[in-house]
């Protein structure tokens, strides 16, 4: 599919293989999700618009370049939280949003529970975060969230994709690029991305 990329960095596979480790702890984990967040973060802004600036150094003048947009971060609760102080460091200036939704384990449909959006649209770009692109569901509904409320530009950045999850995005919001450090095999029966990582959330916050 055009629209998703898979991070071929050797840095993000290395870091993945420590990360999937079903002995890493819960501080190593999250650790590991801000920084492969990071790395992903780069590859996905690599075609944000500029605007030129004359800069002096200390040496005289220099042709210079600042961002034209304002990005907005969203985070899907709560396993995306992990991934927002990276992509925060990289670019300080983005505003961050929440949205809530958990995954009904019957049905695994998305279901809503927290929305915390600006009465209208105040960003160019959204990049939406969760570090598993499973089902799709969460992250369609969290398109759809988006788009009702305005927003005409949306990314998605997450660490791990199953191709069920891709192709339902994909399917539901073709205008979206798909930004993932690796996709995996397949789902299993429950939902659970195999071999993935278990579960994103448990694993950062110590609750598994």
């Amino acid at each position: 599919m055009a629209d998703v990329y898979e991070s071929s960095h050797p840095l993000v596979k290395h870091k993945l293989t420590i990360l999937r480790n079903k002995e890493t702890t819960p501080k190593k984990f999250r650790e590991l999700i801000r920084e492969i967040s990071i790395l992903l973060a780069y590859e996905a802004t690599q075609d944000l618009a500029l605007e030129p600036t004359p800069v002096e150094t200390p040496m005289g003048a220099a042709s210079g370049a600042l961002l034209r947009e304002q990005i907005g971060l969203v985070p899907i609760l709560r396993a995306g939280l992990g991934m927002v102080e990276g992509v925060w460091e990289m670019m300080p200036g983005s505003e961050v949003w929440h949205i809530g939704l958990f995954r009904d384990e019957r049905t695994l449909q998305p279901v809503e529970y927290y929305n915390k959006l600006p009465v209208s649209p105040t960003v160019q770009l959204c990049i939406v975060l969760d570090p598993m692109l499973a089902t799709g569901g969460s992250a369609s509904a969290t398109v759809d969230i988006l788009k009702r409320w305005g927003a005409t530009r949306i990314k998605f950045v997450g660490i791990i994709a199953a191709p069920e999850g891709i192709k339902m995005l994909h399917d539901a919001h073709p205008d979206v690029d798909i930004h993932i450090g690796v996709v995996d095999e397949k789902l299993n029966d429950i939902g659970y991305i195999v071999p993935g990582l278990g579960d994103a959330g448990d694993r950062q916050f110590g609750t598994g």
